[in-house]
């Protein structure tokens, strides 16, 4: 018997997909989206009757969903609100400015394509080497504000979801000393807008298997692309190397973000530490009191 080795083993082709289950797991897919979403509106109360909401469109696999997710909730919502997608156009080289207008008159969606040339700015302005998101994001907030006061939309709907909130937790706890996300609904700096993340509980493997089913005609964002050391990609890296070894951790994170327990943390302006096991009314010492004998002490000489 005559023994080889390294003998490659013959390849078969992969079975053909059963189109029967392909199509049960698509509908359960689209059902759970829609579940996340509506239940993400009425806990956080995203939507109102007569809200007209801008639905940011950026291109992406996330801003596609939203908008498709929200058309089916809105055909059989307890309320009647409008949606229109609004798309700014940075003037990135080689944008394909017919692709968006293209879709959304193809389903039938009002949209607005707002024109402002933030790409020269932020590429004039940033040093060759350095991240572009901080002043990219400010100078996109600010066109994206003032055409959502000057229309009158109620409502302004970004396409953030589960992972995002996730990873800007850990950007602000590894970077900035602080606990705190995106939240799924916030009032604007200036006090004028109302954003909502509908997508805050939505996975973005489900977004991106979503997207892939319909075939979202998507919009690469060379601007930023390429930008590997990003603190955003850092985390995001963390985050994709627990879910394949831990699975369910990002879950819990996420779901911990819903479940804060102020008295269980160390923060004087969100429990009332000083009022705690209080024995009498009178003052209580502040820190320089405390620490008034050692600084009485002189350090010892080496």
């Amino acid at each position: 018997m005559t023994l080889v080795l390294n003998d490659p083993l013959p390849i078969r082709p992969a079975a053909p997909a059963d189109p029967r289950k392909q199509a049960h797991e698509r509908a359960k897919l689209a059902k759970r989206l829609r579940r996340q979403v509506g239940q993400a509106i009425a806990d956080y109360g995203m939507i109102e009757d007569g809200d007209k909401v801008m639905v940011c469109l950026s291109g992406g696999k996330d801003s596609y969903t939203m908008l498709d997710i929200l058309l089916q909730l809105q055909k059989k919502a307890p309320v009647r609100f409008e949606l229109v997608a609004v798309n700014l156009d940075q003037k990135q080289p080689g944008f394909p400015e017919h692709v968006l207008p293209e879709y959304l008159r193809s389903i039938g969606v009002p949209f607005t394509i707002l024109e402002q040339d933030t790409y020269s700015v932020v590429k004039r302005v940033v040093p060759e080497g350095k991240t572009l998101c901080s002043l990219c994001s400010r100078m996109r907030r600010g066109a994206l504000y003032t055409h959502a006061r000057e229309q009158g939309f109620t409502k302004i709907a970004l396409g953030h979801h589960r992972d995002d909130l996730v990873a800007t937790f850990f950007m602000n706890l590894f970077f900035h000393a602080k606990l705190a996300s995106m939240p799924p609904k916030l009032r604007s700096d200036d006090g004028e807008h109302v954003v909502i993340r509908p997508l805050a509980t939505c996975r973005e493997a489900d977004l991106v298997a979503y997207a892939d089913w319909k075939q979202f005609p998507i919009i690469p964002c060379t601007l930023c692309g390429s930008q590997e050391n990003l603190q955003r990609k850092q985390v995001g890296r963390m985050l994709a190397a627990w879910d394949r070894e831990f699975p369910g951790r990002v879950d819990t994170i996420a779901r911990a973000l819903a479940d804060v327990r102020p008295s269980q943390l160390a923060d004087t302006k969100l429990f009332d530490f000083l009022s705690l096991g209080r024995l009498g009314d009178a003052p209580l010492p502040d820190a320089h009191a405390w620490l008034a004998g050692d600084e009485a002490s002189p350090l010892p000489e080496f």
